[in-house]
């Protein structure tokens, strides 16, 4: 299918694209890298009638790192994440997930603000960044505004962005320790079936600090607490990793679908959720 009819808007700066989103309100949205909204439109599923391309706001892209603070500009594209040789030494994490999202031809439109703004519990990037403890930068007609990724995400496809703001920027602290991003999925392209993102940071051979979150594993990306707190204080020995899963697999409330019904998602997610956490305890 195609489309309805829309109008098409190209802003060379954020003024202009907000000028478009309060002129129209609830009838624009904003296009980053497309993957999501262009096959809606496509399928009919979403109607805009205004559709405003930010790929012409250069200060929306770029990777800035300094003073142990990392910056990522809304539309810079994964392929610009797994590239970026400091971000890779600083921020080795971002480039492991990044490698597992979709394949290049989707990696080289697809950006990082389009994949955590969306809302779709099936991104890789919201869960990645709940266990970075990044922050979102907003800006809209009101100001500039910045949420927590852990306070971001509301139900499937809903989140703490106004429809007349737009997600600029994320930063987040340059990671320490181990790390590991843990993936399964059916076939190259598709989202997860179940996947972790692991940090774990130990001194003299005890976890000092610990961070678990999940992806498509429940309507939201899954920040674990409980799995954290089970971990900190130990040697992360086979014992505290299984306690650590079984706190993290507490949390997940998955739904059955084309992956598998819910005992099966369960039972990949306790798997890839061991790796995800004995990667990181190996790499610390």
């Amino acid at each position: 299918m195609i489309p309805s009819q829309f109008e098409y808007h190209r802003p060379s700066d954020i003024a202009g694209a907000l000028a478009v989103l309060a002129e129209h309100g609830d009838d624009a949205r904003v296009l980053a890298g497309g993957h999501s909204l262009i096959p809606m439109m496509k399928l009919r599923m979403a109607d805009v009638p205004h559709l405003i391309d930010l790929q012409d706001i250069d200060t929306l892209k770029g990777i800035t790192i300094a003073d142990g603070q990392i910056t990522i500009g809304a539309m810079t594209t994964q392929h610009e994440l797994i590239t970026d040789a400091a971000l890779s030494s600083a921020a080795p994490i971002i480039r492991e997930a990044a490698l597992q999202i979709a394949d290049p031809q989707v990696r080289y439109m697809g950006t990082i603000g389009g994949n955590v703004a969306n809302g779709d519990p099936g991104n890789d990037m919201p869960g990645l960044m709940q266990c970075l403890d990044a922050k979102f930068t907003l800006v809209g007609a009101d100001g500039t505004r910045t949420v927590a990724a852990r306070d971001f995400y509301e139900a499937a496809y809903m989140t703490e962005r106004e429809d007349e703001e737009i997600l600029t920027a994320i930063s987040f602290n340059a990671p320490q320790g181990g790390y590991a991003y843990e993936k399964q999925k059916r076939k190259i392209g598709d989202y997860a079936t179940a996947a972790c993102a692991a940090l774990i940071t130990k001194q003299n051979g005890i976890v000092t600090a610990a961070s678990i979150a999940m992806t498509n594993l429940s309507d939201t990306p899954v920040f674990s607490a409980s799995a954290n707190a089970a971990l900190v204080g130990t040697p992360a020995d086979a014992e505290a990793i299984k306690m650590a899963k079984d706190a993290a697999l507490a949390d997940i409330d998955p739904t059955e679908d084309n992956r598998g019904p819910v005992e099966f998602k369960k039972h990949v997610a306790g798997v890839i959720i061991s790796r995800a956490i004995e990667r990181a305890v190996s790499r610390a």
